[in-house]
């Protein structure tokens, strides 16, 4: 899931959660905006912490290394 899924869930459930007041019989509207807004706030986290365990800029990548060979 991606970052654009995430946000679109977290709108959606947002919209369901908090804007729609429409019974519907059998199913609660706002649980259901609730757990998409929980699924969206996950997936957004699990894709911002993929995202960042392949960036440039985090844990040294990218940083030369030099071995220093001693002669005698």
């Amino acid at each position: 899931m991606g970052i654009g899924v995430s946000v679109f869930l977290l709108a959606v459930g947002a919209i369901l959660a908090f804007a729609v007041d429409v019974s519907v019989q059998g199913l609660d509207l706002e649980t259901v905006g609730v757990i998409l807004m929980i699924v969206g706030a996950i997936g957004l986290l699990l894709s911002a912490l993929f995202l960042s365990s392949f960036s440039p800029y985090g844990r040294g990548a990218g940083r030369d290394t030099v071995v220093r060979e001693e002669r005698f």
